[in-house]
């Protein structure tokens, strides 16, 4: 079984910043792809950022040049620093992971951490 355990989220102004980091309770870290996701009051849990197993990263349109993922897998974590956040990127903000080398391990979610971006 493996816990993710995210932190970092809370209330922002317009402009602002905010580092997530989600912790993995996991054996083999590296050999999981990790994720952030959101998901807006009435709106469907979509992609953030990725960060693979192989470190090759995706982000989504709506966050390339604000957002930066990253992994650091001694400690087991990955991070999200948000940047120039706007109301639009309120949201809980969910940790994913997904083992990459063993494809009938099933995806893992952590509680998830609100993020507000209001003035």
């Amino acid at each position: 079984q493996v816990h993710l355990e995210e932190s970092g989220g809370g209330l922002v102004q317009p402009g602002g910043s905010l580092r997530l980091s989600c912790v993995a309770s996991v054996t083999v870290f590296i050999a999981y792809d990790m994720a952030w996701y959101r998901q807006a009051p009435g709106k469907q849990r979509e992609l953030v950022a990725a960060v693979g197993s192989n470190t090759n990263i995706n982000y989504a349109d709506f966050v390339k040049g604000r957002f930066t993922i990253s992994r650091d897998n001694g400690k087991k974590t990955v991070y999200l620093q948000m940047n120039r956040l706007s109301p639009e990127d309120t949201a809980v903000y969910y940790c994913h992971a997904k083992n990459s080398l063993i494809a009938s391990r099933p995806d893992y979610w952590g509680q998830g951490t609100q993020v507000t971006v209001s003035s």
